[in-house]
């Protein structure tokens, strides 16, 4: 997805890391916390990847198959900065899935196929966080005895934070700013000269989106989109399983 200069990479990552890191190596719960969810980050990842590679293989490019991205092996999928910044930030990305336009069936425009690629990432991300609300609600409804118990505890932590992740794998992935996949899905929409103008300025883009990232701007934004997302699902599922009270 992201394809800056290495040395802008270490700057980031370094100024990240000190943002986030601190608070995991001086307190306990929260160095728990972090490795609770690192199942959650892989299957965010692997899925969301995955997505891309399945949609762009039915439409007719058979470039991530033979790249080997067609498979839910993590390690076909993560992306190492990605990785860290989903653990650390509650967003981040996966290791790209190259795609060859021209190999797209005929039968659909190429922004066309490239938006539906873009968007089976997130579309994705979204039906695991759906399902793993509704596991969060049949436990309790079903399985009071495992949901009372340690382990039911920390699966249900588990359960919890894959849906968080999820919802800002997703939210995160649709700001149509380049280099996401909200970019190509607003390309469809676009002009052909509104399309070279993005492109053209892209490098534009990738400098404010970091600048939007590491201020904490761009996280005060996602943020309460995906508290907000994560309460509705919440609510949506407790009332569907009968789990709230009155």
């Amino acid at each position: 997805m992201f394809n800056f200069d290495k040395r802008v990479w270490y700057i980031v990552i370094a100024i990240i890391a000190i943002r986030f890191l601190l608070p995991y190596l001086t307190n306990t719960n929260a160095l728990l916390s972090l490795l609770i969810s690192l199942p959650a980050v892989l299957i965010a990842i692997t899925f969301h990847e995955y997505a891309h590679a399945f949609a762009a293989d039915k439409l007719g490019d058979d470039t991530p198959r033979q790249q080997g991205r067609l498979n839910l092996n993590p390690l076909s999928h993560i992306d190492p900065i990605g990785f860290i910044m989903l653990i650390f930030a509650g967003f981040g990305w996966g290791k790209p899935v190259q795609i060859n336009p021209r190999n797209f069936n005929r039968d659909i425009s190429m922004t066309k196929a490239e938006a539906i690629v873009a968007a089976a990432g997130p579309i994705m991300n979204f039906i695991l966080a759906i399902l793993f609300t509704i596991i969060s609600c049949i436990i309790p409804k079903f399985f009071m005895d495992f949901y009372c118990s340690q382990i039911g505890m920390i699966t249900m932590s588990i359960i919890n934070i894959s849906i968080i992740i999820n919802l800002g794998l997703g939210i995160f992935n649709l700001i149509p700013l380049p280099p996401l996949d909200g970019s190509k899905i607003l390309n469809n929409f676009l002009s052909y000269n509104a399309r070279e103008w993005f492109a053209n300025h892209e490098q534009i883009f990738y400098i404010i989106f970091v600048v939007l990232w590491v201020t904490g701007i761009a996280g005060g934004i996602i943020s309460p989109l995906i508290n907000g997302a994560y309460s509705g699902l919440s609510y949506l599922g407790m009332k569907a399983f009968g789990l709230l009270g009155g």
